[in-house]
């Protein structure tokens, strides 16, 4: 979700790439669901590895669970890494409504902050 809502919110000022630590083989339905509801494509969205960007030279490394900050490879090359520690919606057990529920706070706590963190830098 992360990918996309800073695509949509930062347009073509930003370069950028989401990845984790154990993808899985396709975008989580709920995380496009959400992300639609919004009007945000999800247009070539797909999971990605992690170990796919370590060597880029990046301006900004965002983790977004703790699980994911324990596992996360050294990017050596980045300038400045960030931790934003947020539940893994997908981890959520529920009905449909409550996992929708999760995801869609997930999303707008992403979105608020892209805009205080990263747009607002």
């Amino acid at each position: 979700m992360a990918e996309a809502l800073l695509r949509h919110l930062g347009g073509d000022d930003f370069e950028v790439y989401s990845a984790g630590t154990k993808p899985q083989s396709v975008v989580n339905p709920f995380a496009i669901e959400v992300l639609k509801e919004c009007g945000i494509s999800t247009e070539g969205l797909y999971p990605k590895l992690v170990g796919e960007f370590v060597q880029l030279e990046i301006d900004l490394v965002v983790t977004v669970c703790d699980k994911a900050k324990q596992t996360c490879p050294h990017f050596p090359r980045a300038k400045q890494m960030e931790h934003w520690s947020l539940e893994d919606p997908a981890a959520f057990q529920g009905t449909y409504d409550e996992i929708l529920f999760v995801f869609r706070e997930t999303r707008d706590e992403i979105e608020r902050r892209i805009r205080s963190d990263i747009l607002q830098s």
